[in-house]
């Protein structure tokens, strides 16, 4: 059981050490992530307040992380995990910024 997490942690960085089950498990999740970001593209198209849009984007950007991370670890590539930290600090800036300029004098957002 510690090779597995170890595994998933990109500690040992091999995917053999994960059972097929456990790696189809980790991409069917991967899977599930990308099938909501896709739904959430709506929110992001026809969201009714910019509030909405800046909501959308950021879950389909936490999402990304996720996803990212689910495949570092079916994979066994701990390369993904910078990819994703590096991700993840971008979509926290990019949620700052668009909410500092959508805010109006006074008011926020």
């Amino acid at each position: 059981m510690s090779g597995i997490v170890l595994a998933a942690a990109g500690g040992a960085g091999d995917p053999a050490n994960l059972t097929p089950f456990i790696t189809d498990a980790l991409l069917g999740a991967a899977a599930a992530f990308v099938t909501l970001a896709i739904v959430v593209l709506y929110r992001v198209a026809k969201g009714p307040t910019m509030q909405d849009r800046v909501i959308a984007v950021n879950v389909i950007g936490s999402n990304t992380v996720v996803i990212l991370a689910l495949l570092a670890a079916a994979f066994g590539e701990p390369g993904f995990l910078d990819v994703a930290l590096v991700y993840a600090l971008l979509n926290f800036l990019m949620s700052i910024a668009i909410s500092k300029f959508t805010v109006e004098r006074g008011g926020v957002i």
